[in-house]
């Protein structure tokens, strides 16, 4: 996915297909996170639609649930669905800063590989 130390920099437009293409992924994993929420709130929970709605976007925000759960199903389910949410925002993170960090550390070592070679 990413250019090796030895390759050159990629241009501008590709770095950003590759930037857009992190993002997507991300945005799909979000979506998916989220509407794994919102059907767990809904069938585990019986709430309506836009509760389950707004207690899985919070979650996933990391601001914590609304509605009060009675259920066991629901609290165990929404025990698993804030862990999980923590990992995904750290998995998001990763993905959308991946393309921006390999870009600079790879400018970065052109950069030394050319002084080493000026001094030789």
């Amino acid at each position: 996915m990413f250019e090796r130390r030895r390759q050159p920099l990629i241009s501008r437009a590709e770095f950003l297909h590759r930037l857009a293409r992190s993002a997507l992924i991300a945005l799909a994993i979000i979506v998916g996170s989220w509407a794994s929420g919102v059907c767990g709130y809904h069938y585990l929970q019986g709430l309506g639609w836009l509760d389950s709605v707004l207690n899985a976007a919070m979650i996933l925000g990391g601001m914590g649930p609304v509605n009060t759960l009675t259920r066991s199903g629901a609290k165990v389910f929404a025990s698993f669905y804030a862990l999980y949410s923590g990992l995904v925002l750290i998995a998001v993170a990763g993905l959308l800063i991946a393309p921006i960090f390999h870009r600079f550390i790879h400018r970065f070592h052109m950069e030394l590989d050319d002084e080493r070679r000026t001094r030789s």
